[in-house]
């Protein structure tokens, strides 16, 4: 069996036997989630879930990629991407306990950030369609990636509002990640994807609604952070135009939603770091969708988006264009529709 099956499998069995002795140790130390005007749920959840996923998936790598063959130019920044995901575990860990403010915050992801850059993680050139490459220098390449990282970071953490939403919309975007990853023969991306797959689809089983625990920034952040990188690490080094669009919508779903929350509070002159009730899975609830469904919805929509990067690559330039075009219509009609721009009706 190919070494990324394994690393799904190794994941979700860890996250599986992993996730009830991290709820144990939330109870223990208080690390609970208590509702408010903002959040679906009724009473306190433990809120440290994330815990439970960076351990399974670093079981499944410790255990498999000793028998990988990393490339010696791949290696360095799978390491950087490793220790910065790491450090951004032991923030949102922090931040779980004792909520840290938003500076603090930001600040400790843009240090996570550059301790990935400083081993390798690093958007170095972008291509045309017509496969002609850019090198960035330095002082362009290092702001524009620890952007990317801290951007993509924050994105999956905005769009954890309702159970097992942040962990099935990770769980595809690694999956889709991993498919292109295969068709490039970037193997190690691959591996490495496909256990931050499994980790998610193991939490899920305790984190679907109704939610027994809460993956909390320790996740959420995590998620983020390592989709992020390992899309620098492996899609984005392909001289192909087209691998720059792939991570953007395979993580469609978590870009579109904080773009649009940005645009909506600036057009409406409100903080744009002030929370609202206007985003997507609000506006499914307000229109009468369960939780179940509206996150069902949203993985339906990942998928598509999901699917929409990997046609895009197996396909001419001409026609990626014209699939990107259509999809990029799709999503400002249906944002149209839901008035996800409106800031009053979250009021």
């Amino acid at each position: 069996m190919p070494n990324y099956i394994w690393a799904f499998l190794i994941a979700a069995v860890a996250a599986l036997l992993l996730t009830p002795v991290v709820i144990r140790l939330a109870f223990r130390t208080g690390a609970l989630d208590a509702p408010d005007a903002r959040k679906v749920h009724k009473k306190p959840i433990p809120r440290i879930g994330g815990l439970a996923i960076y351990a399974a998936f670093m079981v499944s790598m410790l255990l498999l990629l000793e028998t990988a063959e990393i490339p010696e130019e791949t290696a360095q920044g799978v390491i950087g991407l490793f220790i910065g995901g790491s450090l951004i575990v032991a923030l949102g860990l922090w931040d779980d306990y004792v909520s840290l403010p938003p500076k603090v915050k930001l600040f400790g992801q843009i240090v996570c950030a550059w301790a990935a850059v400083a081993f390798g993680v690093r958007i170095d050139f972008i291509t045309s369609f017509s496969g002609e490459i850019m090198y960035l220098y330095d002082y362009v390449t290092i702001p524009l990636t620890i952007f990317w990282m801290v951007g993509i970071t924050n994105t999956v953490n905005l769009i954890d509002g309702l159970d097992g939403l942040a962990a099935g919309v990770a769980a595809i975007a690694s999956l889709t990640i991993c498919l292109v990853a295969l068709r490039m023969d970037i193997l190690v991306v691959a591996v490495v994807t496909a256990a931050l797959a499994g980790a998610a689809f193991g939490f899920l089983f305790f984190n679907f609604n109704p939610a027994r625990i809460f993956m909390g920034d320790t996740g959420s952040m995590f998620l983020g952070f390592m989709l992020s990188g390992i899309s620098i690490v492996g899609v984005m080094k392909s001289a192909a135009m087209v691998a720059l669009v792939v991570p953007v919508l395979a993580l469609g779903l978590p870009i579109m939603d904080t773009t649009f929350a940005i645009v909506r509070r600036w057009l409406a002159g409100a903080p744009i770091m002030k929370p609202d009730k206007g985003h997507l899975h609000h506006r499914l609830l307000n229109l009468g969708f369960s939780q179940r469904q509206a996150v069902l919805l949203m993985y339906v929509i990942s998928a598509i988006l999901g699917s929409g990067a990997i046609v895009m690559t197996a396909v001419s330039p001409r026609t990626a264009i014209l699939i990107l075009l259509l999809i990029v219509v799709a999503v400002l009609y249906g944002a149209k529709r839901l008035g996800i721009l409106k800031l009053k009706a979250t009021r």
